[in-house]
This record gives C-alpha cells, sequence and structure tokens, in this order.
C-alpha cells in the first residue's frame, strides 16, 4: 500500500508539473527574428538574486540546456496544441538564430521534452513518449554541421523503466528520475556505453540535475518547512567524501517562493543555475543566478 501511495503521488507531482507549464494566456511560437546578442541571448548576467532570463524569447519552458560552448540552446515548452516540444536557437556570428522547433523524432513520437546536450560528445538526449505515464524513454541524436541525425532510443537498461530528465555530468555518468517510483538513478559512463544504474540515495528529490563536476545534485519537492504550503521547492544535496549524499538543503526565500519552483540545471561551465518558476497570473517565467548561492549553502 505504501508503494502504491507513493507512485500515485509521484503521478500528482508530474501532473502538476505539466500543469505549471500549460497557460491559456502564453503559449510557445517559433521567432521569426534572429537576435543580436553573445552568449545568453545578451541577457546581463545575474549576481545572488535570481533574475528572470530572456521572458520575450523563452516562455514557459520546462527546462533549458546549453552546449559546452554556450552557443546553442535547447528548451522544451508548450506548443499550440498544447503538446510538448523542444525549441532550439544557435549563435552565429554575433546573431542568434530565429527559435524553430526541433521536432527530432520527425513524428515517431508524439511529445519531446526535457532536451539536455551532451558534454562529452555531440548528442543532445530527451525524452520521448505517445502517452504520459505509459512509454517514457530516453532517445538522443547525433549533432551534425546543421542538422540532427535520426532519432535514436538509447541502449541502457534505464530504459527498462519510464523515465525523464536526464542530465550529465562531466565524466560522462548520465543522472535522471523514475517516473514509477520517483526516485533518482544514475548509469555510470563505460566506454560509452550505460550498462548498470543505481539509485542515488535521497531522503527525498527528483528531477535532479547533477552538476558537472559531481559535488552537487538539484532536487525539487513539495516545502519542507512549512506544513500548511503545498508548493514546491528546490534543495541542494552535497556529495560527501565517502560518496553519499547530504540531506535536502532549501535555498530559502533567497530563490523559493510561495509558488511552484522547479525543474534546476547548472551551465556547462557551472557558473549559473536556472529554474523554472511559476507565476501569480498562471505563466510560468525561467530564472538564472550565480551558482555562487549554491556554495554559501555548502557545509563547512
Amino acid at each position: 500500500m505504501k508503494n502504491k501511495n507513493s507512485l500515485l503521488l509521484f503521478v500528482l507531482v508530474f501532473t502538476l508539473f505539466f500543469s505549471s507549464c500549460d497557460t491559456k494566456k502564453q503559449k510557445v511560437k517559433d521567432n521569426d527574428s534572429p537576435i543580436i546578442a553573445r552568449f545568453y541571448f545578451g541577457q546581463k548576467p545575474p549576481g545572488l538574486i535570481p533574475e528572470v532570463f530572456a521572458p520575450e524569447i523563452v516562455r514557459n519552458a520546462s527546462n533549458i540546456s546549453f552546449s559546452p560552448n554556450l552557443d546553442e540552446i535547447y528548451f522544451s515548452a508548450r506548443k499550440k496544441d498544447d503538446e510538448m516540444a523542444i525549441y532550439f536557437s544557435k549563435l552565429e556570428g554575433n546573431k542568434w538564430t530565429p527559435v524553430k522547433r526541433a521536432n527530432f523524432t520527425n513524428g515517431r513520437k508524439k511529445e519531446e521534452l526535457y532536451p539536455f546536450v551532451s558534454l562529452i560528445d555531440k548528442k543532445i538526449y530527451f525524452t520521448a513518449f505517445d502517452s504520459i505515464f505509459s512509454d517514457e524513454k530516453i532517445w538522443y541524436v547525433n549533432r551534425l554541421e546543421d542538422s540532427w541525425s535520426d532519432p535514436i532510443q538509447l541502449d541502457s537498461p534505464l530504459n527498462d523503466d519510464l523515465v525523464f530528465y536526464i542530465n550529465q555530468a562531466k565524466n560522462g555518468d548520465l543522472f535522471y528520475t523514475s517516473i514509477l517510483n520517483g526516485k533518482m538513478y544514475f548509469a555510470q559512463h563505460k566506454n560509452g556505453k550505460f550498462p548498470e544504474v543505481q539509485e542515488v540515495k535521497l531522503e527525498f528529490g527528483h528531477h535532479g540535475f547533477i552538476s558537472p563536476s559531481q559535488e552537487y545534485l538539484l532536487v525539487y519537492a513539495r516545502n519542507r518547512e512549512n506544513e500548511k504550503r503545498k508548493d514546491f521547492d528546490i534543495y541542494v544535496c552535497f556529495k560527501k567524501k565517502d560518496g553519499t549524499w547530504t540531506k535536502p538543503i532549501s535555498f530559502g526565500s533567497e530563490v523559493n517562493s510561495n509558488f511552484n519552483e522547479g525543474c534546476p540545471s547548472i551551465t556547462p561551465d557551472g557558473k549559473y543555475m536556472f529554474f523554472g518558476r511559476n507565476q501569480e497570473d498562471g505563466t510560468e517565467n525561467f530564472y538564472w543566478v550565480s551558482t555562487e548561492i549554491i556554495e554559501k549553502l555548502r557545509p563547512k
């Protein structure tokens, strides 16, 4: 009964997350105009106070991933018919190309989301599925000069489960969340393969994102500080010398508000943390903040 209740709770969390990305007022559409800027669409880098990231470009996104050289951005968001899709833009010279839909599976799968640009090779990992809670698997495409390869379902035991929100450390290890039990797992990189999976032993949290160096792991979960609050907040777990993880530490009011925060990520250079936040009007913006805010929480 306990396992069944845990699964039902995670299904509710998953559903709430998708609902939080949905809005009747504002949906993603392709941007036909190039953006003149350097890295991060020319946005002024934030300090220790989170700032909204490119609200006119990245709208209602469920996650963001940058290429190692920071010259490509991929994010998933709802399109006009309310299905999740992946969008991208590339920096060419001093201009970002118009935001367009990627369509990695070319219609083979109904929805695509949670892209992650590999830190070790020319791959883009993502989740694709036809029906929620039934066939979510990890796929990837190889990045070609001006396009992508045909989609390939990742050959790894991790796809024996229903999985999503995959990301990767600099040593190639993959981290992801199991939809069936709401727990974090990782698959160690071995000669280009991922032959085994292991649970990441955490007190709580999912939608985890590993830092490039694996020094810490970001997760989000229902607020644990105030029983009256039902919103979701972001936490950080630091890796201890013995390889285990600290208890999840809340970012407090510096990051977490009375609205839902979720889907945290770290830029490839380790300088910035990104996360989503629901707004009072029901829309969602993505925020970014210096990772110095994480170091302030590191146990002494």
